[in-house]
């Protein structure tokens, strides 16, 4: 593999979660993300409560997402070899984290919307 390219990651994670599983994945990912842009412009406001409990729950996505990747890939903690894979690790729960908060907050716009004055 001399260059990166869009396909070759796309094979890699096919290859590392499997092809239905990752395109699952994207798919879920897409109709959260239209769900989140939906609640963004249907409130033209954000509501700083439900922002917080979305910011709490930020921690909880961090962990399931790097226990996820850690079973789907049927490694452990001891399978880390060097920065790398500790930087790939951190990255994981990054997003993992960002993608529970954006799922909360839209959950919860879309169960109790804004009342009206």
């Amino acid at each position: 593999m001399k260059e990166l390219t869009f396909e070759t990651l796309i094979a890699v994670f096919e290859e590392i979660f499997g092809r239905g599983l990752f395109w699952a994945m994207v798919a879920v990912a897409a109709i959260v993300t239209l769900a989140y842009l939906f609640v963004l412009i249907r409130d033209r406001s954000v509501s700083w409560k439900k922002f917080l409990l979305a910011q709490l729950s930020m921690p909880f996505g961090g962990i399931a997402a790097v226990l996820f990747v850690q079973k789907v890939t049927r490694s452990d903690f001891n399978d880390i070899g060097g920065p790398v894979d500790v930087f790939v690790l951190l990255g994981v729960g990054l997003v993992g984290a960002i993608g529970l908060a954006i799922l909360v907050y839209t959950l919860q716009s879309l169960l109790r919307p804004p009342q009206d004055a």
